[in-house]
C-alpha cells in the first residue's frame, strides 16, 4: 500500500495515476481500430507531451511525424501575444495572418513549416522519441491531432454557440438556484438524447455563466451548427413543458440567444492535467453576452452574423457563405427531421421556426433587424426568433419566443419563457 506522502509527491510533480491522464486517453482510444502497439505509442506520446506542457507553462501548437517519433512546436504560453504585440508598422496584418494560420485547422505541419514557425516565434522544434514510431495511418493521425489539441489553443473562425440565461437568478435563494440549474441541465440532456435518437449528430459541450450555460457543438460546419440550433429549440420546449407542470420556483424562466462567430478553444485543467473538457472565448461569446443583456424573459434572439461554414468536418470540404437570415431558412428546411420526436409523450407533427417582422398587405412578413445597445454604448445587430411546435392529437401547440407586435409595444410581452396554447388558438 502506497503511503499518503508518496501519493502527494506524485500529484505534485504531475506524475498522475491512471485515474487522471490515462482515463482521458482511454476515452479517446475506445472504439478505435488501432493496434495495441499504436495504443502504446499514443500513451507514450501523451505522457511526454504532458511533461513538456509543464502545468500550462508551454503550449504545443503543431506537430509532424519523424523517423523515431514526432516533432512538435513548443512555445511559452505568452509567446503568441508577445509576437503579435511586437509588430512594426506594416507588419500587423502579416503577423496576425501567421498566428491565425498557426491556430486554425489541422495542426500537422511539414518539418520545414515547423522550423519556420519556430524561428519566427524565437523558439525551437522539440523532438520526442517514442518507444515505437508512429504508423501514420488516418485513424492514428486523428488521435494525434486530438492529443496535441489538449496541450494547445485553437481558433475556430465560425462556431455556433447558444446561451441560456435564467431570468432573475440572482434573486433566488441558493436552494432554488441549485434546483433551477439542475432543471436546465436536465432539459439540455433530454434534448441531446432526443437528437441522438433521431441520428442527428450533436456532441455538445457547455460552460457555466453563473446563471446559465453557453453550449456549442464540438463538431464544426453547416450541419453541426444547424443541429445546435435545433438542440436549443428542444431545450426551450422541454423547459416550457416543465414550467407548466412545476409547483413553486423549481423550473427556470429562460431567455436564449444564438450566434455564429470566431472563438478560441482551449482545454480545462483539473488538478495538474488538461482534460477533454473545453472552454470557448472570443467574438461569439462577447456578442452573446451583449445580446442577452437586452433580451426579454422568454425571448429568443439570433445574432446578425456573416459566416463561411464548411459543409462537413473534412479539412478539404467546400465553404458556404451564410448570413443569419439564410442560416435560419436553412434550419427551417431541415425541421422535418424532428417530426415524430416525442415531447411530454406526444409526437411532433410539425415545427415552424422563423425570424419576425412586420406584416405585409399580402399576408407575408418582413424580417426586422433589431439594434441592441450595450453598457459600453456599442450597438449590436440581432433578430427576434419564434418557434411554434405542433404535436399530434389533441396536444396543445408549444409557442416559444415573443411575437414582433409585443416588441413594438402593440401588446405587452408574455411573462413566460414559452407558453402552451389550447388547440383552438393555433396560429
Amino acid at each position: 500500500m502506497r503511503s499518503v506522502s508518496k501519493l502527494m509527491d506524485q500529484t505534485w510533480h504531475g506524475r498522475t495515476t491512471r485515474g487522471d491522464i490515462s482515463r482521458e486517453l482511454d476515452e479517446m482510444l475506445t472504439g478505435s481500430s488501432l493496434s495495441l502497439q499504436q495504443h502504446g505509442s499514443l500513451r507514450d506520446l501523451d505522457r511526454q507531451l504532458h511533461q513538456h506542457w509543464g502545468l500550462g507553462r508551454n503550449l504545443v501548437l503543431a506537430w509532424c511525424p519523424s523517423d523515431n517519433g514526432i516533432l512538435v512546436l513548443l512555445v511559452p504560453h505568452y509567446a503568441l501575444a508577445e509576437y503579435a504585440a511586437a509588430a512594426l508598422p506594416g507588419e500587423t496584418d502579416s503577423r496576425q495572418a501567421f498566428v491565425t494560420r498557426l491556430l486554425t485547422g489541422s495542426r500537422r505541419f511539414s518539418a520545414r513549416q515547423l522550423g519556420n514557425a519556430a524561428r519566427l516565434l524565437g523558439t525551437e522544434v522539440v523532438s520526442i522519441t517514442l518507444r515505437r514510431p508512429l504508423a501514420d495511418t488516418p485513424g492514428e493521425q486523428r488521435l494525434v491531432e486530438r492529443i496535441v489539441a489538449r496541450y494547445g489553443v485553437s481558433l475556430v473562425p465560425s462556431r455556433a454557440v447558444a446561451l441560456f440565461d435564467i431570468v432573475g437568478f440572482s434573486l433566488l435563494r441558493p436552494f432554488e438556484q441549485m434546483t433551477q440549474l439542475n432543471s436546465l441541465t436536465y432539459s439540455l440532456n433530454s434534448a441531446h438524447s432526443k437528437l441522438l435518437g433521431s441520428r442527428l449528430k450533436v456532441e455538445f459541450a457547455r460552460s457555466g455563466t453563473g446563471d446559465g450555460f453557453y453550449i456549442w457543438n464540438r463538431g464544426v460546419g453547416v450541419e453541426a451548427n444547424t443541429n445546435l440550433y435545433h438542440l436549443m429549440h428542444l431545450v426551450l420546449a422541454d423547459n416550457a413543458i416543465a414550467r407548466r407542470k412545476a409547483a413553486g420556483r423549481t423550473v427556470p424562466l429562460l431567455r436564449a440567444c444564438f450566434h455564429v462567430g470566431s472563438c478560441y478553444e482551449f482545454h480545462h485543467a483539473e488538478g495538474l492535467n488538461p482534460t477533454l473538457t473545453t472552454q470557448v472565448v472570443g467574438d461569439v461569446t462577447i456578442e452573446l453576452a451583449r445580446m442577452i443583456e437586452n433580451a426579454l424573459p422568454g425571448q429568443i434572439l439570433v445574432g446578425d452574423f456573416q459566416a463561411r461554414l464548411p459543409t462537413d468536418e473534412a479539412a478539404t470540404s467546400p465553404l458556404l457563405d451564410f448570413d443569419a437570415i439564410g442560416f435560419v431558412e436553412h434550419a427551417r428546411n431541415r425541421l422535418l427531421r424532428l417530426n415524430g420526436l416525442e415531447l411530454a409523450g406526444e409526437a411532433i407533427e410539425s415545427i415552424r421556426c422563423y425570424l419576425t417582422g412586420h406584416a405585409r398587405a399580402d399576408g407575408s412578413f418582413t424580417i426586422r433587424r433589431l439594434a441592441l445597445s450595450d453598457k459600453h454604448g456599442l450597438t449590436h445587430g440581432a433578430f427576434n426568433a419564434k418557434l411554434n411546435i405542433y404535436r399530434r392529437g389533441a396536444a396543445e401547440p408549444i409557442l416559444l419566443g415573443i411575437e414582433d407586435r409585443h416588441l413594438r409595444g402593440d401588446d405587452p410581452p408574455l411573462p413566460t419563457a414559452g407558453h402552451i396554447m389550447p388547440p383552438d388558438a393555433r396560429h
